[in-house]
Protein backbone atom coordinates (compact mmCIF):
# COMPACT_ATOMS: atom_id res chain seq x y z
CA UNK A 1 0.00 0.00 0.00
CA UNK A 2 1.13 3.52 -0.76
CA UNK A 3 2.33 5.04 2.49
CA UNK A 4 2.14 8.65 1.34
CA UNK A 5 0.79 10.84 4.13
CA UNK A 6 -2.65 12.31 3.46
CA UNK A 7 -2.74 16.10 3.09
CA UNK A 8 -6.39 16.58 1.97
CA UNK A 9 -9.49 14.88 3.37
CA UNK A 10 -12.99 15.14 1.92
CA UNK A 11 -16.00 13.88 3.91
CA UNK A 12 -19.33 13.22 2.17
CA UNK A 13 -22.49 12.79 4.24
CA UNK A 14 -25.47 10.60 3.42
CA UNK A 15 -29.06 11.10 2.26
CA UNK A 16 -30.96 13.66 4.39
CA UNK A 17 -27.79 14.17 6.44
CA UNK A 18 -25.36 17.07 6.75
CA UNK A 19 -21.90 18.12 7.97
CA UNK A 20 -23.51 18.12 11.44
CA UNK A 21 -23.70 14.31 11.48
CA UNK A 22 -21.97 12.58 14.36
CA UNK A 23 -19.33 10.88 12.20
CA UNK A 24 -18.58 14.06 10.26
CA UNK A 25 -18.17 15.99 13.51
CA UNK A 26 -15.95 13.31 14.99
CA UNK A 27 -13.69 13.37 11.93
CA UNK A 28 -13.71 17.17 11.81
CA UNK A 29 -12.43 17.26 15.39
CA UNK A 30 -9.67 14.78 14.56
CA UNK A 31 -8.75 16.65 11.37
CA UNK A 32 -8.33 19.92 13.27
CA UNK A 33 -5.71 18.25 15.45
CA UNK A 34 -3.61 16.91 12.57
CA UNK A 35 -1.06 19.50 11.45
CA UNK A 36 -1.18 20.40 7.78
CA UNK A 37 -4.36 18.46 6.95
CA UNK A 38 -6.91 20.22 4.72
CA UNK A 39 -10.47 19.22 5.67
CA UNK A 40 -13.65 19.79 3.66
CA UNK A 41 -17.13 18.52 4.44
CA UNK A 42 -19.62 20.29 2.16
CA UNK A 43 -23.39 20.34 2.47
CA UNK A 44 -24.43 18.27 -0.52
CA UNK A 45 -27.47 19.30 -2.58
CA UNK A 46 -30.33 16.83 -3.15
CA UNK A 47 -29.48 16.52 -6.85
CA UNK A 48 -26.77 13.87 -7.36
CA UNK A 49 -25.60 15.67 -10.49
CA UNK A 50 -25.25 18.93 -8.59
CA UNK A 51 -23.52 17.09 -5.73
CA UNK A 52 -21.05 15.52 -8.15
CA UNK A 53 -20.34 18.90 -9.74
CA UNK A 54 -19.78 20.48 -6.32
CA UNK A 55 -17.42 17.67 -5.29
CA UNK A 56 -15.49 17.77 -8.56
CA UNK A 57 -15.15 21.54 -8.67
CA UNK A 58 -14.21 21.81 -5.01
CA UNK A 59 -11.40 19.26 -5.27
CA UNK A 60 -10.13 19.87 -8.81
CA UNK A 61 -6.84 21.31 -7.53
CA UNK A 62 -6.30 18.73 -4.79
CA UNK A 63 -3.21 16.51 -5.17
CA UNK A 64 -4.14 13.03 -6.35
CA UNK A 65 -1.31 11.30 -4.51
CA UNK A 66 -2.22 12.63 -1.06
CA UNK A 67 -6.00 13.11 -1.10
CA UNK A 68 -8.54 10.82 0.58
CA UNK A 69 -12.34 10.82 0.35
CA UNK A 70 -14.60 9.46 3.08
CA UNK A 71 -18.29 8.84 2.65
CA UNK A 72 -21.16 7.40 4.66
CA UNK A 73 -24.20 5.70 3.10
CA UNK A 74 -25.05 7.76 -0.03
CA UNK A 75 -21.84 9.66 0.61
CA UNK A 76 -20.05 6.32 0.26
CA UNK A 77 -21.60 5.95 -3.19
CA UNK A 78 -20.30 9.39 -4.14
CA UNK A 79 -16.90 8.56 -2.65
CA UNK A 80 -16.74 5.41 -4.74
CA UNK A 81 -17.64 7.38 -7.87
CA UNK A 82 -14.88 9.90 -7.13
CA UNK A 83 -12.31 7.16 -6.47
CA UNK A 84 -13.23 5.59 -9.82
CA UNK A 85 -12.15 8.79 -11.57
CA UNK A 86 -9.16 9.80 -9.46
CA UNK A 87 -6.46 7.60 -7.92
CA UNK A 88 -7.49 8.58 -4.41
CA UNK A 89 -7.85 6.38 -1.37
CA UNK A 90 -11.41 6.12 -0.09
CA UNK A 91 -13.03 5.20 3.22
CA UNK A 92 -16.64 4.06 2.78
CA UNK A 93 -18.88 3.62 5.84
CA UNK A 94 -21.93 1.43 5.28
CA UNK A 95 -21.87 2.65 1.68
CA UNK A 96 -24.93 2.69 -0.54
CA UNK A 97 -24.27 0.25 -3.38
CA UNK A 98 -27.38 0.69 -5.51
CA UNK A 99 -29.04 3.91 -4.35
CA UNK A 100 -30.75 4.29 -7.73
CA UNK A 101 -32.77 1.23 -6.69
CA UNK A 102 -33.16 1.90 -2.97
CA UNK A 103 -33.94 5.61 -3.18
CA UNK A 104 -36.48 5.12 -5.98
CA UNK A 105 -38.86 4.39 -3.09
CA UNK A 106 -38.04 7.75 -1.52
CA UNK A 107 -39.31 10.04 -4.29
CA UNK A 108 -41.14 12.94 -2.67
CA UNK A 109 -40.59 15.59 0.00
CA UNK A 110 -38.16 15.05 2.85
CA UNK A 111 -36.89 16.98 5.85
CA UNK A 112 -33.22 17.13 6.83
CA UNK A 113 -32.18 15.10 9.86
CA UNK A 114 -30.30 17.90 11.58
CA UNK A 115 -32.69 20.71 10.69
CA UNK A 116 -36.26 19.45 10.19
CA UNK A 117 -37.31 22.94 9.10
CA UNK A 118 -35.28 22.43 5.94
CA UNK A 119 -37.12 20.39 3.35
CA UNK A 120 -36.23 19.22 -0.12
CA UNK A 121 -37.76 17.33 -3.01
CA UNK A 122 -36.24 14.06 -4.21
CA UNK A 123 -37.37 13.34 -7.76
CA UNK A 124 -37.36 10.66 -10.43
CA UNK A 125 -34.76 12.75 -12.26
CA UNK A 126 -32.50 12.48 -9.21
CA UNK A 127 -32.77 8.69 -9.41
CA UNK A 128 -31.59 8.88 -13.03
CA UNK A 129 -28.71 11.10 -11.95
CA UNK A 130 -27.66 8.45 -9.43
CA UNK A 131 -27.64 5.85 -12.19
CA UNK A 132 -25.34 8.09 -14.25
CA UNK A 133 -22.76 8.00 -11.43
CA UNK A 134 -22.74 4.20 -11.19
CA UNK A 135 -19.30 2.60 -11.47
CA UNK A 136 -20.24 -0.93 -10.42
CA UNK A 137 -17.53 -2.64 -12.48
CA UNK A 138 -14.65 -0.67 -10.94
CA UNK A 139 -12.34 -2.58 -8.59
CA UNK A 140 -10.18 -0.71 -6.10
CA UNK A 141 -8.13 -3.24 -4.18
CA UNK A 142 -6.65 -1.75 -1.03
CA UNK A 143 -7.26 1.82 -2.21
CA UNK A 144 -10.63 1.49 -0.48
CA UNK A 145 -11.26 0.82 3.21
CA UNK A 146 -14.85 -0.41 3.72
CA UNK A 147 -16.36 -0.13 7.21
CA UNK A 148 -19.44 -2.35 7.16
CA UNK A 149 -21.86 -3.23 9.96
CA UNK A 150 -23.75 -6.49 9.63
CA UNK A 151 -26.51 -4.95 11.73
CA UNK A 152 -27.23 -2.19 9.19
CA UNK A 153 -31.03 -1.90 9.23
CA UNK A 154 -31.28 -0.09 5.89
CA UNK A 155 -28.68 -1.62 3.56
CA UNK A 156 -27.51 -5.16 2.86
CA UNK A 157 -24.10 -5.84 4.35
CA UNK A 158 -23.67 -8.70 1.85
CA UNK A 159 -24.10 -6.27 -1.06
CA UNK A 160 -21.64 -3.86 0.50
CA UNK A 161 -19.04 -6.57 1.01
CA UNK A 162 -19.53 -7.90 -2.53
CA UNK A 163 -19.11 -4.39 -3.95
CA UNK A 164 -15.51 -4.22 -2.69
CA UNK A 165 -14.33 -7.84 -3.06
CA UNK A 166 -10.63 -6.99 -3.21
CA UNK A 167 -10.65 -4.43 -0.40
CA UNK A 168 -9.70 -5.31 3.16
CA UNK A 169 -11.71 -3.47 5.76
CA UNK A 170 -13.83 -3.83 8.88
CA UNK A 171 -16.82 -6.18 8.98
CA UNK A 172 -18.54 -5.40 12.25
CA UNK A 173 -20.80 -7.95 13.92
CA UNK A 174 -24.00 -6.16 14.84
CA UNK A 175 -23.86 -2.39 14.70
CA UNK A 176 -26.31 -0.19 12.80
CA UNK A 177 -26.62 1.94 9.67
CA UNK A 178 -25.23 4.97 11.49
CA UNK A 179 -22.13 2.92 12.37
CA UNK A 180 -22.49 4.25 15.89
CA UNK A 181 -19.16 2.70 16.93
CA UNK A 182 -17.31 4.75 14.32
CA UNK A 183 -15.20 6.64 16.85
CA UNK A 184 -13.56 3.37 17.91
CA UNK A 185 -12.33 2.85 14.35
CA UNK A 186 -10.86 6.30 13.78
CA UNK A 187 -7.34 4.91 14.51
CA UNK A 188 -7.91 2.35 11.72
CA UNK A 189 -8.92 5.17 9.38
CA UNK A 190 -5.89 7.27 10.31
CA UNK A 191 -3.55 4.32 9.77
CA UNK A 192 -5.12 3.77 6.33
CA UNK A 193 -4.53 7.44 5.56
CA UNK A 194 -1.00 7.24 6.99
CA UNK A 195 -1.85 10.16 9.26
CA UNK A 196 -0.48 10.51 12.77
CA UNK A 197 -2.81 10.09 15.70
CA UNK A 198 -4.03 13.55 16.71
CA UNK A 199 -2.00 15.39 19.30
CA UNK A 200 -3.34 15.09 22.84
Amino acid sequence: MDRTTTTHLLYLHGFRSSPQSTKAQQMAKVARDIPGLTWWCPQLPPSPRAAAELIWEGTKNWPDATSVVMGSSLGGYYATWLASLRPWKAVVINPAVRPQRDLAEKIGKHSCWHDPQQQFEFTAEHVQELQALDCANTHFGNRVLPLIAKGDELLSWEEMKQRYPDSEGVLLEGGDHAFSDFEKYIPVVLAFMNCPQPLA
